[in-house]
């Protein structure tokens, strides 16, 4: 993992090396950031997990919401938790709180203080639309065309 993650790490100045969550993965994020590398500690699904990645250096802890949701567990409240972590020991890693699935979800993960969120292409519609911003649009069209006539 290490010998991959310094050869990624010099494609670009703002490379982020991907690395999973387990035990060798958290020491060569240990390593990798004592050399400034940064990291995504990936596949989180704990508190614990979270925060043993956060004290392992990475530079973004990614917890993956829908899948939790999947299995009947908040991920939500998982992101809530990590942010209060952080908060508490002043860690400077980062939430992306990943797999979400729908504008609940982005909404939520924001108000439970998530750092950035990957968001599905088929979703981004959703987030600038609204059927009251349709309709006063057309409002507004429909009385501009009046005012106009006048």
């Amino acid at each position: 993992m290490l010998k991959e993650a310094r050869a990624i790490a010099k494609w670009a100045d703002n490379i982020v090396v991907k690395i999973p969550m387990t035990e060798a993965g958290l020491k060569a994020v240990h390593t990798l950031s004592k050399e400034g590398i940064k990291t995504n500690v990936t596949l989180i699904f704990s508190v614990a997990q979270g925060l043993m990645a956060a004290k392992a250096g990475a530079t973004f802890i990614s917890p993956f919401v829908g899948r939790l949701d999947d299995i009947g567990v908040s991920g939500i409240q998982l992101i809530s938790e990590l942010r209060e972590v952080l908060d508490i020991y002043q860690y400077p890693s980062e939430i992306i709180s990943a797999s979400i699935r729908n504008i609940e979800h982005v909404e939520a993960t924001a108000l439970a203080g998530s750092h950035i969120a990957t968001i599905p292409g088929t979703l981004f519609p959703k987030l600038w639309s609204h059927p009251l911003t349709d309709n006063g649009i057309a409002q507004f069209m429909k009385d501009w065309k009046n005012f106009t006539k006048s």
